[in-house]
């Protein structure tokens, strides 16, 4: 299958886990679905293809110039990008299990569940900053 056809498939499979998050943190599947299922699906993917296509690339981790080699092989760049996918949906599911451990009212972690999925580390960021200043607070559930 070629890298772009599985870019949109990857994009695609994780949207109903972000969309569990916002609109249905507490129903029984969504901790199953966007901390379980979707993630470890999104590791097999990028497992097969580091697999596949790692010894093609003459890139490395040793430094900035051989992760760039790395990525100029599409699959690579790829299973990069997966990677984001699937730990910025854990990352996310953790915010809402953190809330919910907390009490912290479900409307101060939607801005952090879109922050990252969008930007990752800044949502995650966003969110200490919130759970810090929150905690103790009348913000709670």
């Amino acid at each position: 299958m070629a890298a772009g056809q599985i870019f949109s498939i990857c994009n695609f499979v994780v949207l109903p886990g972000w969309l569990l998050l916002v609109v249905a943190p507490r129903w029984r599947w969504t901790q199953r679905v966007t901390a379980l299922a979707l993630p470890l699906a999104l590791a097999v993917v990028y497992l097969t293809l580091v697999i596949l296509h790692f010894r093609e690339s003459g890139g490395g981790f040793g430094s900035l110039a051989e992760v760039s080699k790395l990525f100029e092989n599409p699959y690579l760049l790829l299973a990069g990008w997966i990677h984001y996918l699937a730990f910025d949906l854990f990352t996310g599911s953790w915010l809402v299990r953190d809330s919910q451990r907390l009490r912290i009212a479900h409307a101060f972690v939607v801005p952090c569940l879109l922050l990252t999925f969008l930007f990752g580390p800044v949502g995650l960021l966003t969110w200490f900053l919130i759970r810090t200043s929150l905690r103790g607070r009348s913000a709670v559930v």
